[in-house]
């Protein structure tokens, strides 16, 4: 299987992981009249298939027992089971994300959840398996901390300028960040760490992003049909709008299901180098991305006073720093 042998190409795999992350949620807001709890359907078959396919492609160029599938079959049934459970948090913290991008938008909603999740996950993961500097992460995850501080400042503002805003948004948020920052360590476990000096972990990083699509797909049958029946925002919504939706609706989603999975395989390989801790931190940057999707892009903060925006380009500068001291701890 094809896993990095430098630093330079793990970082490259980590940036264009936040790229992918901060990006697929483009797709939901180009679909029209299309309500996220049928969107999800089509965005979980994709994040489960572009698994399947980069693990059929990348994760079999070898045949000395690193290969996919050597290592499904090698793989303990404990580690499956992490793996799938962390997927499960995974996709109920993701419908979160999306009923949040729905009430507060891109910009507002992504670096809240996020955010949280960078400190819950980071520190989460480094304590299961340590691995880089523990000061640098520490202060990575302090500006992670302000920069989330901030964004809310800036939503602040834009609720005292008459803004359609609500607390329930910004709620959404805070336990979509938590529930979020909760994956990463079950993938810790299930992936090849060493504790005491003894190796643990079955799961290579392809065939963990398999197992981990899977269960947040399987997890759908709980998480997204409780929401389209007790919906976050709007009336209940039924299957039947999912089979008369148009095609481009569609494919829209199987398209931001391929994105964020593409995402997710590169993080999984380049923490095969460098540990989860640290490519889930940098591939937390995608705050900053789907943030200037938001307000470039989608407009957000246009007409939004210059309180609102200050804070704002204060939480772009205290991201940029978490995220270089972050990636300055894996040296």
């Amino acid at each position: 299987m094809y896993t990095p042998h430098t630093l330079g190409i793990a970082l490259f795999m980590m940036i264009a992981s936040a790229i992918c992350w901060g990006s697929w949620a483009n797709t939901y807001k180009g679909v029209k009249n299309y309500r996220f709890e049928l969107f999800y359907w089509d965005y979980a078959i994709g994040i489960f298939l572009i698994a399947l396919i980069l693990g059929h492609t990348m994760g079999i160029t070898s045949h000395d027992g690193s290969d996919l599938p050597s290592n499904l079959h090698a793989a303990n049934s404990s580690d499956i089971i992490l793996a799938m459970v962390g997927g499960a948090i995974f996709n109920l913290a993701n419908l979160l994300l999306v009923a949040a991008i729905d009430m507060a938008g891109l910009a507002i909603a992504f670096p809240v959840s996020i955010g949280i999740a960078l400190v819950v996950g980071v520190i989460t993961s480094y304590v299961q398996h340590p691995q880089g500097n523990a000061a640098l992460l520490a202060a990575g995850v302090l500006c992670a901390v302000v920069a989330v501080i901030l964004d809310g400042r800036a939503y602040s503002a834009l609720a005292a300028a008459s803004r359609s805003t609500s607390k329930k948004s910004i709620t959404v948020c805070i336990v979509s960040g938590v529930l979020m920052g909760l994956w990463a360590p079950f993938m810790t476990r299930a992936m090849p760490h060493e504790v005491n000096g003894v190796m643990q972990g079955s799961l290579g990083p392809y065939a963990a992003a398999i197992f981990l699509t899977f269960g947040a797909l399987l997890s759908c049958l709980v998480w997204n049909v409780y929401f389209m029946k007790h919906p976050l925002v709007g009336e209940p919504v039924k299957f039947s709008g999912f089979f008369s939706a148009p095609a481009s609706a569609h494919a829209l989603g199987l398209l931001g299901g391929f994105i964020w999975g593409t995402g997710m395989v590169f993080n999984l390989v380049a923490a095969s180098f460098t540990g989860v801790a640290i490519s889930y931190a940098i591939g937390q940057s995608a705050p900053m991305v789907a943030a200037l999707w938001g307000v470039l892009a989608w407009k957000e903060f246009a007409g939004a006073p210059g309180k609102a925006r200050m804070y704002l380009g204060l939480m772009f500068v205290f991201y940029c720093l978490g995220i270089a001291l972050v990636a300055r701890a894996i040296g």
